[in-house]
């Protein structure tokens, strides 16, 4: 089972307290949360206050409840724990993305289960093959699923880095602390 509040106090303690790195095109954040964010779910202070509660709220509706990351959970947890993970760094669209690009190339040309829309929504099209992936593979598919997921991750980044410089100054940390 997963302990969504371990995750969270992770995220946390990760992101830190408060940042205004001038090359994060978040802007002001605190507990990785940013400024935008905050705002969008009533938050109106200065975000060097910005308060850890509200910051772990965001996380557990924003990014885990809303996602269906907590459903994913009941069929592999190591999976709904790194999607939430990459969900709050890139956003729970580009992480779902992620594990339905990675379920439907290990379909085996569908005859395990049918390819789904790549629409970044845990629905019931990506649950039933969550679900008859860990039928046919077990414990060591959920360990093959997440590499892929992790491959898919670790690609982003550098494609972010390549794509704008100014994200080089991140995509150590990316690599170290959330790929792997």
């Amino acid at each position: 089972m997963v302990d969504i509040d371990a995750l969270i106090d992770a995220v946390i303690d990760r992101e830190g307290g408060y940042s205004a790195h001038p090359a994060d095109r978040g802007g002001r954040t605190r507990w990785g949360v940013t400024d935008a964010v905050a705002r969008a779910h009533g938050y109106d202070g200065d975000m060097r206050a910005f308060p850890r509660d509200a910051a772990v709220a965001i996380y557990r509706r924003i990014y885990w409840l809303r996602p269906g990351y907590d459903r994913v959970a009941t069929l592999m947890p190591a999976i709904a724990a790194e999607l939430f993970d990459t969900g709050v760094n890139m956003g729970p669209a580009v992480a779902t993305g992620f594990l339905q690009r990675a379920l439907n190339a290990l379909n085996r040309g569908s005859a395990d289960y049918p390819d789904m829309a790549l629409d970044g929504r845990i629905g019931p099209a990506t649950l039933a093959a969550i679900a008859a992936f860990r039928a046919r593979r077990g414990a060591a598919g959920e360990a093959v699923l997440l590499r892929a997921i992790e491959a898919l991750q670790g690609e982003r980044y550098l494609a972010l880095a390549e794509a704008r410089p100014a994200n080089e100054a991140f995509l150590y940390g990316w690599l170290a602390n959330r790929v792997g």
